[in-house]
């Protein structure tokens, strides 16, 4: 199933892509400094990773437990 009907595999996909940005965005800075366009959603996704990261680590955490038990 698609993870955008499956709403457990929206929430991780959602929060790998803010990982994932976040990631890349302390590794390589220069790749995330526009703000605007399609890069820009990806600038949007670090900064939200950049500011709510205990939020973001719980969540990762709670849906890797939830994936592993149910």
């Amino acid at each position: 199933m698609s993870a955008l009907f499956n709403f457990n595999s929206f929430l991780v996909v959602v929060l790998l892509v803010i990982c994932t940005c976040t990631y890349v965005k302390m590794q390589f800075p220069a790749m995330l400094n526009e703000r605007t366009g399609f890069r820009g959603f990806f600038w949007k996704a670090a900064r939200i990773g950049e500011r709510l990261s205990p939020w973001v680590a719980f969540g990762c955490f709670a849906m890797g437990i939830s994936t592993i038990f149910f």
